[in-house]
């Protein structure tokens, strides 16, 4: 009963701190008492305007990861020609896409890896979409998503024998994915907590940085 329990408190503290990513309140932020855990999980930032960026990277500088970590050496990915989404009846809506890859040094000194990958859409209803489509699939092949809100959900992910999570969260115009792993020899009991906030302060971060502040926001 007792490890239910304690596993039961993993997963809530876990989707409180993946749920700061995209909570309205920076009182929120603490996470200290049920009350602040309860609003960030069921609370989306309000929908916003996004622009597109050759310097996805420069997004994560500036601030630790998380406590203890350092950001290492950086590549940005960024494509300035806009692509063509899957529409439906014969729509073809285009966005345009940004991410970074970067490596991590944990407190311990083994090394981590974080991808974050931004489609800005020229309509809000296609990033809308793509997020659903995205959504069922993560449901129709048993990934197991977590929901944060009706606009975000987190899920687990390895790469190569790597422990890792990933969030996916729709805000206007914008999809965004944010995967962070852990070093090769890891468990995921032990990283979660860890993983869980490179992922919000990576989610925050760049939703912010790509976020035209001067502009109305667009209807959710």
């Amino acid at each position: 009963m007792h490890g239910s329990r304690s596993s039961a408190l993993g997963r809530a503290r876990s989707a409180a701190l993946i749920g700061l990513a995209v909570a309205v309140s920076a009182g929120c932020s603490g996470g200290g008492d049920g009350e602040n855990r309860e609003a960030a999980e069921r609370t989306a930032r309000p929908p916003g305007a996004h622009s597109w960026t050759s310097r996805p990277c420069d997004l994560l500088a500036g601030e630790a990861p998380a406590e203890g970590f350092t950001l290492g050496s950086t590549t940005d990915s960024a494509s300035p020609d806009s692509q063509e989404d899957i529409g439906e009846n014969g729509a073809r809506p285009l966005y345009r896409q940004t991410g970074c890859l970067a490596d991590l040094k944990a407190p311990d000194g083994t090394f981590w890896k974080l991808s974050t990958r931004a489609s800005v859409y020229e309509e809000t209803e296609a990033a809308r979409r793509a997020y659903r489509v995205k959504q069922n699939l993560d449901r129709a092949h048993g990934r197991g998503p977590e929901k944060v809100h009706d606009a975000a959900y987190v899920l687990s992910a390895n790469d190569q024998g790597r422990p890792g999570r990933t969030l996916l969260l729709w805000n206007g115009d914008l999809v965004l994915t944010v995967s962070a792993y852990a070093a090769h020899g890891s468990t995921e009991h032990a990283v979660r907590e860890d993983l869980d906030r490179i992922v919000d302060n990576a989610a925050r971060r760049t939703e912010d940085g790509l976020r035209d502040h001067g502009a109305s926001s667009p209807a959710a």
